[in-house]
């Protein structure tokens, strides 16, 4: 790679899901191929069961495709430890989640719903702390750092959600449908945090989204349809 080629955060080459055989077989995706790198941030569009889900949990390692290769950063997933203990770890490293509910621990605070995603990662509790309120200064939520989730509104937790996802600096992040719970107003919001990240933090930024009134954040967008992958102009 030259030094005017921007790092890669994700390569998937020829990957496919399928479910099923003969008569009952079912082609969730197929050969689909795309980069992503770090300081990007691309959005993905398309209709239900076009295979947006099933693209975004088998780059996350948690639904590995039939075939194909992924690579994450310099790293051939596709072909690396099978151990689910292995597998845990790489994904708690190299890539964060933010999903359509921000799923924060109900009786942990703000902060401390970001600094376990660190701690379980074996970073001291103090070192855990002083990242974490880092994290909420920059996202804007610093004062909202010692309440419980449910004193928090939809954005304010989605915000906690993406700060969880950066904690531990993955290369890549992953987002599904992070603004179907959110009014437009709060989902703009978001959105453009996303951007932000992406391109402040140097994270490849993946976003599932049916949204189409924040499509302007995007470097690129992709849709799905039936199992495959185009680059929308």
């Amino acid at each position: 790679m030259s030094a005017n080629t921007p790092e890669r955060a994700v390569e998937a080459s020829n990957i496919s899901k399928i479910y099923g055989s003969g008569n009952t077989e079912v082609k969730a995706m197929v050969n689909v191929s795309f980069t992503i790198s770090k300081g990007e941030v691309v959005g993905l569009l398309g209709p239900s069961g076009s295979g947006k889900s099933t693209l975004l949990t088998a780059i996350g390692l948690i639904n590995p495709p039939t075939s194909g290769q992924i690579r994450i950063g310099k790293d051939l997933v596709t072909d690396g430890p099978s151990a689910m203990a292995d597998v845990r770890k790489f994904r708690r490293k190299h890539i964060g989640y933010v999903f359509q509910k921000a799923n924060l621990i109900p009786f942990l605070t703000a902060l401390e719903n970001v600094q376990i995603a660190l701690e379980i990662n074996d970073v001291h509790h103090k070192e855990a702390r002083k990242r974490a309120i880092a994290l909420f200064e920059y996202l804007g939520i610093e004062e909202r750092k010692d309440n419980l989730p449910h004193q928090l509104s939809g954005g304010q937790q989605q915000r906690v959600a993406v700060a969880r996802s950066l904690a531990n600096k993955p290369g890549l992040i992953l987002a599904d449908e992070p603004t179907a719970a959110l009014d437009s107003f709060r989902g703009r919001q978001v959105m453009e945090l996303f951007q932000k990240v992406a391109h402040e933090q140097g994270a490849g930024v993946l976003v599932v989204t049916h949204d189409h009134r924040s499509l302007d954040v995007f470097d690129r967008t992709f849709e799905m349809e039936d199992g495959t992958l185009k680059l929308k102009i």
